[in-house]
């Protein structure tokens, strides 16, 4: 990488994104757990934050001093848009106005629960798209009391208008007779998959409400409420896509 007036030497980049301190990360660099743009960093080397791909230990380090990542806690009839036409509120108006960001993803107006907001395009598509195998868990409410073999089929999968549809996992957290709670964990986010998945298996959605993205959980989060997330967060993100890319087999919107 050619020096710029932006460059700035490798540790303390590295230590202001709040992996570790410089003098820690001048001993990942000697250790040659560093790279930059896909060769092993050298001691006294400087780079330019916002341009340079830095990986320690393999996995990405989002350097960028201008890259933000937001996880909020969505109440319902909020919607996940950066602007709505109807003057209905947003997901981004929950959070700091600058930098500019977007919804990783989205969940429907009276659907409850976690979502993140970003300006870091290739973490966003990381998290959104399928081939990336991070999955999303949602608590649900359903009228009725699914039978083991429900269960069993929603699983399988069920034939919609778009196609098939499953969920990786679900089971039952609680039933009062009328109403049951369902786990479930979803490998895709297609429009309204979840709500359209129960229905077809016979027990419409009463409540939904988003437990986890990936490796990502804040069960301290009150509705309304947000915060950025922390490096180690954002880099677990890129941990999990790597460790499906070197297990395909076992590693495995709008809903």
């Amino acid at each position: 990488m050619n020096p710029t007036a932006k460059a700035e030497r490798l540790q303390k980049v590295i230590a202001r994104s709040g992996l570790t301190s410089r003098r820690v990360a001048d001993l990942l660099i000697t250790a040659g757990r560093v790279s930059v743009d896909g060769n092993t960093a050298a001691p006294g080397l400087r780079v330019d934050p916002a341009e340079a791909e830095i990986m320690v230990d393999g996995i990405r380090l989002p350097a960028d001093p201008g890259l933000v990542h937001y996880l909020v806690n969505k109440p319902a009839e909020v919607i996940s848009t950066t602007d709505d036409p109807q003057g209905r509120p947003t997901a981004v108006e929950m959070v700091p106005a600058h930098p500019r960001v977007f919804p990783v993803g989205r969940l429907d107006a009276d659907t409850t629960g976690l979502l993140m907001l970003t300006n870091d395009g290739d973490f966003a598509n990381l998290v959104t798209h399928p081939r990336y195998g991070i999955t999303k868990t949602y608590e649900v409410l359903v009228d009725g009391v699914p039978a083991g073999r429900d269960l069993a089929d929603i699983r399988r999968g069920i034939e919609l208008e778009d196609g098939p549809a499953r969920a990786l996992s679900v089971r039952k957290i609680g039933s009062n007779g009328r109403r049951t709670h369902l786990e479930m964990t979803m490998g895709e986010g297609r429009n309204r998959e979840v709500r359209r998945l129960c229905a077809a298996a016979g027990f419409p959605v009463v409540r939904l409400h988003r437990t986890s993205i990936g490796p990502l959980r804040d069960r301290a989060l009150r509705p309304g409420e947000w915060r950025r997330l922390e490096i180690h967060e954002v880099r677990a993100f890129y941990e999990q896509r790597d460790r499906k890319a070197a297990d395909p087999v076992g590693g495995a919107g709008r809903l």
